[in-house]
Parts: structure tokens; C-alpha cells; sequence
């Protein structure tokens, strides 16, 4: 049977300390884009990681500095390739289905390598967005 996983970019504002990866990530979209991957209900959720790739909520590491935004493309789809690597891991890749809660920078490279993916918030700006997923999570 197919599993639903969803998929959560990371943000700019961190803790200051080494958290539990759920943790790490404190702006008010990352909490709610959290709290909306759990009412969802899914098999899996991971974070996209700028740094670390694909993390597991419960994985604990460092805070960081470090954006998709501002990488080169060539980078980008390097980064791409290792988080496709770790997510073979952990799913199929061709019959599970992906909600991602990502920006283009962080979904482009990884969508054509998964057979059934879903972007909710796609196309909205971030002050949308954050409308989007308080309407959702009160629900």
C-alpha cells in the first residue's frame, strides 16, 4: 500500500542550540506547515534541509546558515540528487505519494523523480501561505 509522506522545507530561523530537528526550525510558517504535516496524518514526515538534506523530525543536529536560496544551480541539483538518495530509504519513490511544503528552489529538482507528488500552497506568497495553513491547522 502506498504511503503519504510529506515534505517541509527548512527555514532561516533557528534555535541557538542543538535541537531535534522539529525544534530547530522556530518561524511561524515552519510551525504551522509542522502542525498541518500532522493532522494530515501521514506514514513519514521529513525536513529539507539546506544543510543536512532529508532529516527526520526526531534527528538532532546543529543549527546553520545555509539557504538553497542563494546556492548556485549546480548545487542545487547535487543537494537534490543526495536528498532523492536518503528518501529511497525510506520510500518508493514511484507509488508513494509527497506533499511538499517547499518552495520552487527546494521541490524543482525533486519532483520529477517521484511518481505522485502534491504542492497545497503552490503558487501563493508567503504572507498567503501563512493564512493558508492557520485556516487548515484550525480546521
Amino acid at each position: 500500500m502506498a504511503k503519504r509522506i510529506v515534505l517541509i522545507s527548512c527555514v532561516k530561523k533557528k534555535v541557538g542550540h542543538r535541537a531535534k530537528a522539529r525544534d530547530l526550525y522556530v518561524s511561524p510558517w515552519f510551525k504551522l506547515a509542522f502542525r498541518y504535516a500532522q493532522r494530515l496524518r501521514p506514514d513519514r514526515i521529513f525536513i529539507l534541509s539546506a544543510k543536512y538534506g532529508l532529516l527526520g523530525p526526531d534527528a538532532v543536529v546543529e543549527p546553520y546558515e545555509k539557504t538553497l536560496n542563494k546556492m548556485p544551480a549546480t548545487e542545487v541539483k547535487a543537494w537534490a540528487v543526495g536528498v532523492i538518495e536518503k528518501l529511497r530509504r525510506h520510500a518508493n519513490l514511484a507509488s508513494d505519494h509527497f506533499i511538499i511544503l517547499a518552495s520552487e528552489r527546494y521541490r524543482k529538482h525533486l519532483r520529477p523523480h517521484l511518481g505522485s507528488s502534491e504542492v497545497p500552497m503552490e503558487g501563493l506568497g508567503i504572507g498567503r501561505q501563512l493564512r493558508w495553513l492557520k485556516n487548515a491547522v484550525e480546521q
